[in-house]
C-alpha cells in the first residue's frame, strides 16, 4: 500500500508540463519541462531552437493571472514561478536593449532585435514625431516587401500594414513615398539596419513603462532604458537620469 502511493507520488513529482512560448515573429515554440526544471532550462532551449549566441539581451516574460507582467527567473523552477495552471503560455521578449544595436554581432541577433522594435512602434511604446514614424516604417515596407514595384504595388498598398496602433492616410502616403524614391534597392538586412539606427536616437527607445503617479497625483510611468531611467506623462519625457 505504501508503496503504491510512494510511487504514485513520485510520478506526479516527475510530471511533464506543456509550455508554449510566443516568439518575436508571432509563431509559437512548444515543449514539455518536468516540474524542477528551471528558467534557464527553457531559456537554453529557447536559444537553440532560434540558433541565438548573443542571449544576454533576451528574456521571457509572463503575465500573471491579475494581469500583471514578470520576466521568468532564470534559478528557479518555471512551475513554481507560474501562478495560473498549465499549459503555461509565455513570450520570448528583448529584456536588455542594446546602446547600439548596429554593433551587435549576429545577424539572428539584430533581427530579433528589430522585430521587438517594431512590435514597440506598432503597440505605442515607440513614441516619435510623424516624420521620425514614416521613415521608421518606410524602413519596414523595404524590408519586407523590398523595393517598390508599380505592378504589384498598388496605390494605397502601404495601408495593408500595421505599423502603427493608428495613424492617417496622409501618414500613408509620406512611408509609401520614401518607400518608392529612397530605399530603392536597400537589401532586407540593410534596411533592418538602418531601421535600428533610427530607433537607437528616439528617447523611447527601449522605454518598458511602468505606471505610477507623481507627487501632484498626477498619471506617469516610470521607465528603465539603455541610456538612464525617465519619467513620462502623456508622450513626453519629463525626466531622465543617465546612468
Amino acid at each position: 500500500m505504501l508503496s503504491r502511493l510512494m510511487s504514485g507520488s513520485s510520478r506526479s513529482l516527475e510530471r511533464d508540463y506543456s509550455c508554449t512560448v510566443r516568439l518575436l515573429d508571432d509563431s509559437e515554440y512548444s515543449c514539455t519541462i518536468q516540474r524542477d526544471a528551471k528558467g534557464q532550462y527553457l531559456f537554453d532551449l529557447l536559444c537553440h531552437h532560434l540558433n541565438l549566441l548573443e542571449k544576454d539581451y533576451f528574456g521571457i516574460r509572463y503575465v500573471d493571472p491579475d494581469k500583471q507582467r514578470h520576466w521568468l527567473e532564470f534559478t528557479k523552477s518555471v512551475v513554481k514561478q507560474m501562478r495560473s495552471q498549465p499549459p503555461f503560455t509565455m513570450c520570448f521578449r528583448v529584456k536588455f536593449y542594446p546602446t547600439d544595436p548596429a554593433a551587435l554581432k549576429e545577424e539572428i541577433t539584430r533581427y530579433l532585435v528589430f522585430l521587438q522594435i517594431k512590435r514597440d512602434l506598432y503597440h505605442g511604446r515607440l513614441l516619435c514625431k510623424t516624420s521620425d514614424a514614416a521613415l521608421l516604417a518606410a524602413y519596414i515596407l523595404q524590408a519586407e516587401i523590398g523595393d517598390y514595384d508599380p505592378g504589384k504595388h498598388p496605390e494605397g498598398y502601404s495601408s495593408k500594414f500595421q505599423f502603427f496602433p493608428k495613424h492617417s492616410e496622409k501618414l500613408e502616403r509620406k512611408i509609401a513615398e520614401i518607400h518608392k524614391i529612397e530605399l530603392s534597392g536597400q537589401t532586407p538586412a540593410t534596411s533592418e539596419l538602418n531601421f535600428l539606427r533610427k530607433a537607437q536616437t528616439l528617447e523611447t527607445y527601449g522605454v518598458d513603462p511602468h505606471p505610477c503617479k507623481d507627487v501632484s497625483g498626477n498619471a506617469a510611468f516610470l521607465a528603465f532604458t539603455p541610456f538612464g531611467f525617465v519619467v513620462l506623462q502623456g508622450n513626453k519625457r519629463v525626466h531622465f537620469i543617465k546612468w
